[in-house]
């Protein structure tokens, strides 16, 4: 593997699994690259069970990862909550997700979060050009959030989110990785809003909603001093969600999300690197932000294919035993992730316990048979007076 060059191998490797492959040239596809692609993975199992839709659900403290400005909604005054998932299994079987956050109620108005994500890649056996080994290690990333969110009126919120993300992917003894070769460390932030309307439908009371979110805006990171930089996975969400109580004990809530990354598609260029269509995607963070709307080589009708799309419906009775299922479709040629997912959740006074399952073809996504689960408990604190 190191002479292959180990960060070139483990950034294709989980950019491929993630349905963010390298751009082929020629291959029909040309998909967006990132680094730290982690970030993107749906943390739990709740909106993972609903095919990764969550920007306008009704708010749980897991909205630091979906939509920061629905922390402001919660009902209950404080929330802690852990998500782990093994991650895929198929591909490296040591590898794993883990997700710890807190969520908290300042007052009426306003509340606060902060996560921990931490990503296991799994252990890695690098081998000299003779295939001779020389030793392992064991590359992870995490990212610390925290998170302001907070209400302009009864129905409208808005977020903002400081992100510190660190990538040790590779490394840094000289032996196992190159010379030059250190963790990738990067800052980021978040702008989101959500708003919500009580209504009635079909004569039943009735909640629409709407969500937008704007996440990892932030520096490029590198992995070599001198070396490239790379962009992080900027990406903006837009969901709605429709919550239908069709008598006191059932509901049931049909939610839609679109995704876009924020991130420069890759030109393409011929044998000898000049570009023959598209943009030089060597650009600053804004500049790329703005430009990705349209720089695809493929014009219109390649923009429309960066678009994700996830979704999800679950049922809820007597606001303790829940069921969902959704699909998420992300087009071949821009990372070909399509998938259903089923799940289960149960609440019980102040704990809660959801599951979610992911189908797809084993022998085409290293995603298949993916499980979340998650654990939340909600207790109440003393909120301070104030609107």
């Amino acid at each position: 593997m190191k002479s292959i060059g180990p960060l070139f191998f483990l950034l294709v490797l989980f950019n491929i699994s993630l349905g963010q492959s390298i751009n082929t040239n020629g291959g029909g596809s040309n998909s967006i690259f990132t680094a730290v692609p982690f970030l993107t993975i749906a943390p739990d199992a709740r909106s993972g069970a609903m095919g990764d839709a969550g920007a306008a659900l009704s708010p749980t403290e897991f909205d630091t990862h979906w939509n920061p400005s629905k922390l402001a909604f919660l009902d209950n005054d404080n929330h802690i909550s852990l998500s782990y998932s093994p991650w895929l299994r198929h591909v490296a079987p040591d590898a794993n997700l883990a997700y710890l956050n807190f969520a908290k109620k300042i007052d009426e108005r306003n509340a606060i979060g902060f996560s921990f994500c931490y990503f296991n890649l799994g252990k890695v056996n690098v081998y000299d050009a003779n295939e001779v080994p020389l030793g392992s290690y064991q590359p992870n990333e995490f990212s610390f959030d925290a998170t302001l969110a907070r209400k302009f009126g009864a129905n409208l919120s808005l977020g903002l989110s400081a992100r510190f993300i660190h990538s040790a992917i590779i490394s840094s003894d000289p032996i196992l990785g190159s010379s030059g070769s250190h963790a990738g460390n990067a800052l980021a932030a978040d702008v989101s809003l959500f708003y919500k309307k009580s209504v009635q439908q079909f004569k039943r009371e009735a909640q629409f909603s709407y969500g937008i979110h704007i996440s990892n805006i932030g520096t490029k990171v590198n992995y070599y001093t001198g070396g490239d930089k790379y962009f992080l996975p900027t990406n903006l969400r837009i969901g709605i969600a429709d919550e239908i109580a069709i008598d006191q004990l059932n509901t049931f809530t049909f939610a839609f999300d679109i995704n876009k990354l924020l991130v420069p598609t890759p030109p393409i260029r011929d044998a000898g690197g000049n570009i023959i269509s598209g943009s030089d995607d060597n650009k600053s963070i804004v500049s790329g932000i703005f430009s990705s709307f349209g720089d695809a080589p493929g014009g219109f009708s390649e923009e429309l294919k960066e678009i994700a799309f996830s979704p999800g419906i679950e049922y809820m009775y007597n606001k303790q035993f829940a069921i969902r299922t959704g699909y998420f479709y992300e087009n071949p040629a821009k990372g070909d992730r399509r998938y259903l997912t089923l799940g289960a959740g149960y609440k019980y006074q102040e704990f809660g316990l959801d599951f979610s399952y992911l189908i797809a073809s084993q022998s085409t996504s290293p995603l298949a048979n993916t499980l979340r689960f998650t654990l939340r408990y909600s207790f109440a604190g003393k909120l301070k007076g104030g609107q």
